[in-house]
């Protein structure tokens, strides 16, 4: 029995997300269900994370403990083979019997796409959110300076019954001006359910008037969860990157 790590790429679109989930179409039942094929026997794949129903990866990471006789590369070639176009394994390699790709995950990065053109962009239409009228990014950057660092974020989960700490420590926030895209970038030790989405949807809101940057800091520290802004569709939301020691 080994222990693999895997690199994995996937249109988040038609799932249910990350999470294995009864008769409903999620990305680790896919990958399951194709080694267990492979292996004659079932498997589990553990994610660095649970990404939600639409959300999209370029970098997630895995790993399986399994018996196999194929080569790292030949057990990428038969998943990609054998998985729909739009799953992908980039990378296959043998970890360390304690690896464990979400207890040993230290960072994570999130994109998350908006698109204010006029026009709609029709080849990446599921890989953006699209907005009304342009926001005031000026002020966005300045509330996002009061998101960055440690805080109780409980107020930024959907989760209302969260037991275990909301603290997380988010280092870097960035928003870029790309033509008629707003991009926002996310790098942290760990967020919570739909957190990122809710820090999009409160940034949008200070960027259309509707919170002030002043808001931001009390948000943080009000228990309401209503007091922060929507939580921003799906589609727009990728994960990058797992950062491991």
């Amino acid at each position: 029995m080994k222990n693999y790590k895997l690199m994995i790429a996937y249109d988040g679109s038609r799932y249910y997300g990350w999470q294995r989930q009864p008769n409903q179409n999620t990305i680790q039942g896919k990958i399951e269900s194709v080694l267990e094929v492979m292996c004659g026997t079932p498997v589990e794949v553990i994610g660095a994370g649970r990404t939600d129903a639409g959300v999209h990866a370029k970098g997630m990471v895995a790993n399986v403990n399994m018996d196999a006789e194929l080569t790292c590369q030949e057990i990428r070639d038969y998943l990609n083979r054998y998985l729909p176009e739009d799953i992908a394994v980039t990378e296959v390699r043998e970890a360390s019997p304690r690896f464990h790709a979400r207890y040993n995950a230290i960072g994570k990065t999130y994109r998350y796409t908006c698109y204010a053109g006029t026009v709609k962009s029709v080849f990446d239409r599921k890989y953006y959110t699209r907005l009304e009228e342009k926001p005031n990014v000026g002020k966005m950057r300045r509330a996002a300076v009061m998101l960055q660092g440690e805080h109780d974020f409980r107020n930024f989960c959907v989760n209302p019954r969260m037991k275990k700490s909301t603290v997380r420590n988010v280092d870097r926030i960035e928003i870029l001006e790309k033509d008629d895209y707003i991009y926002f970038t996310f790098h942290g030790n760990g967020f919570l359910q739909n957190m990122v989405r809710i820090m999009v949807g409160t940034l949008l809101e200070v960027g259309y008037g509707r919170m002030s940057v002043e808001q931001i800091e009390r948000v943080l520290e009000n228990p309401d969860r209503e007091k922060a802004g929507p939580t921003a569709p799906a589609q727009g939301l990728c994960l990058m990157e797992v950062d491991y020691d």
